[in-house]
This record gives structure tokens, C-alpha cells and sequence, in this order.
């Protein structure tokens, strides 16, 4: 096991944890639609976004337990600089071979592990090994840097950066999302992607109420995946579970987003957010099929938590509808 601790990137504490894992099966990420396998670069990525679920699943790993810190608290990240090493063995050990999302609880190119390289290391890895497709999700604009890379192997890459909001709303997403690149750089990242060839797919993801929501941002989300070529949009509500609520409540308000504080804090109740979810698959599944194809909407929906009268609603058309 290794532990470091080190200072500097977005004045943001980076701790060093060797994980135990490389390519790992992922039947979560398969039923999405995703990947069949997942590459995982450390335990808390350093975008630090409020509203992540990754603190909720991830609580009660050793590593937080040992070091007497709450996997919740926004002033850190943790990665393991030797992941790339595990996934080359694996890469050549693993006989049934796929889809690999890189990555699925932290961001291969955030910048703790960026100046580590790591996510070009991975891909290094992957791609030189036959039959291994990678699917990237980021919401770093550097993954640019490894479009050298990404072109030699293009039919076997997918690139998504997660787009979670219309430009417009760009300083507002800033506040939930400090550390990640603006939604423009996204957006142009995503455009030069398809004019170099490079296979794009859309990451709608999560569409948060008051901010991305109204069918006039959909409308402008989904039409600007038309324009960089996306062969799939996923789309997905925000997570209730754990503190990210709260935290994207709170961050908003501190920087002076009240109203789309407020819309947060509206959806906190269960009636409240299960009527945002529907009203949220109804937006999307109208641009769809006004802008796009509904055979590539892939909405994830985890039906817990919904009312019985908005569950009905949504099964009444469920097209584009990953019930998970």
C-alpha cells in the first residue's frame, strides 16, 4: 500500500493510494449501456463537484476510515499513480475483451491525475492490447493533449466530456464544478474531436434543475451533440443520495445563485424530485425527436425513489429510458 500527500494542483490536497484493482467487470456500467469492464484511476477526483455521488459510494472504503476523513469533504483528491501499471497486465492477461469506461467514479483527466498522466497511460495500455474498445468520459478539456494518441486507435475510442449545461450558464456551473473545464472548452474539445475523426458520444449528465432543465436548454444541448457527431446522449437526473444536494445548494448560494440555489433546494423533498425527473425524460425525449433520433437517447434512470404517478407517466412512454 502507498500513501503520499502532496499540495499545489487548484490549491486542491492531493493524497497517493495504491488501489488493488486494474480492468475490473462492471455490471452497473454494462446494464447502463456503458462498458462491461472500468478502469478507475484513484478514489476522489479533484473537480470536485458538489453534487458527485462518488463520496456516497465510496464512504466506507479503508482508506477514508484509516485516515480519519470524511469522503464527502471538497479539498482533496485521491489517486493512485500506479494504476497504469495494473491495467497493462490486465490488459494482456484478460482473455474476453470490450468496453472499457475510463473512468467511472473519477476523471482519469482531472488534474491530479493529469500531471501524473495517468489517463494517457491507461490508454497507452489499453489500446495496445487488441479487442479493448475505450470509452472516455471527462470534463477536462487536456484529454485534447492525447488526441495524437486517440487517432491512431479512433475506431476503437468513444470521447464524451460531460456537458452539463448551455454556455450561457457557464460561471454558474463554475461554482459546482471548480476545478473542471468551462462548458465552452468542452464544446470546442468535442467539435475538433469529430473534425479529426475521432468517434464522439454526448454525456448530458446530470441536467440539474434551474440550471439545464428547461426545454430550451435541452433543446440547445441536444442539438449541439448533432453538431459534434454524437453517436449516443446519455442523459441522467442529479443523485439524491448522500450530501451533493446540499453541497450544490450551498456552493450556488455562497456565490450569489440564489434562484438556482433555491431550485436545488426545491427538489430535496421525494415528491419534489421525482416530479422533476419526469417532467426532466418528457424535455428530453421531446428535443430528441425534434432535433435528433430517439433511437439514441440513453436516459439512466433508477426507478427507486419515484411516485407511483410519475412512474406511470414515464412508462407510458419510456423510449430512449434506461431503467436501471
Amino acid at each position: 500500500m502507498c500513501r503520499g500527500f502532496h499540495k499545489g494542483v487548484h490549491r486542491t490536497d492531493i493524497h497517493y493510494y495504491r488501489l488493488k484493482k486494474g480492468i475490473q467487470r462492471t455490471k452497473e456500467f454494462e446494464k447502463k449501456g456503458l462498458a462491461g469492464y472500468a478502469v478507475n484511476t484513484g478514489l476522489k477526483c479533484g473537480h470536485l463537484c458538489t453534487y458527485c455521488s462518488t463520496g456516497a459510494m465510496v464512504r466506507a472504503h479503508r482508506y477514508f476510515t484509516e485516515q480519519g476523513i470524511s469522503a464527502f469533504d471538497n479539498t482533496y483528491a485521491v489517486v493512485d499513480p500506479a494504476t497504469p501499471d495494473r491495467v497493462a497486465d490486465d490488459a494482456r492477461r484478460i482473455k474476453k475483451r470490450g468496453m472499457i469506461q475510463l473512468c467511472t467514479i473519477v476523471d482519469a483527466w482531472a488534474p491530479e491525475a493529469r500531471s501524473l498522466q495517468v489517463g494517457r497511460r491507461c490508454l497507452e495500455a489499453i489500446l495496445s492490447q487488441p479487442g479493448w474498445v475505450v470509452r472516455i468520459l471527462t470534463k477536462n478539456a487536456s484529454v485534447e493533449d492525447d488526441f495524437d494518441l486517440i487517432r491512431q486507435y479512433k475506431d476503437r475510442v468513444l470521447l464524451g466530456l460531460s456537458i452539463t449545461a448551455t454556455p450561457d450558464k457557464e460561471a454558474v456551473i463554475a461554482a459546482i464544478e471548480p476545478h473542471a473545464s468551462p462548458i465552452r472548452e468542452r464544446l470546442r474539445v468535442l467539435t475538433e474531436a469529430r473534425t479529426m475523426g475521432i468517434r464522439t458520444y454526448s454525456m448530458l449528465c446530470p441536467l440539474l434543475p434551474g440550471i439545464a432543465d428547461s426545454p430550451e436548454s435541452i433543446d440547445e444541448l441536444v442539438q449541439r451533440s448533432v453538431a459534434f457527431g454524437a453517436e449516443e446522449v446519455f442523459a441522467e437526473a442529479v443523485n439524491p443520495r448522500g450530501r451533493g444536494l446540499i453541497l450544490t445548494q450551498h456552493a450556488l448560494a455562497q456565490n450569489g445563485y440564489n434562484v438556482e440555489s433555491k431550485a436545488i433546494a426545491a427538489i430535496r423533498s421525494r415528491s419534489a424530485w421525482s416530479r422533476y425527473v419526469a417532467g426532466l425524460i418528457e424535455n428530453i425525449q421531446r428535443s430528441m425527436r425534434r432535433h435528433s433520433d430517439i433511437s439514441k437517447l440513453r436516459f439512466l434512470l433508477y426507478p427507486k425513489g419515484l411516485e407511483a404517478q410519475h412512474l406511470a407517466k414515464i412508462r407510458e412512454d419510456d423510449a430512449g429510458v434506461v431503467w436501471l
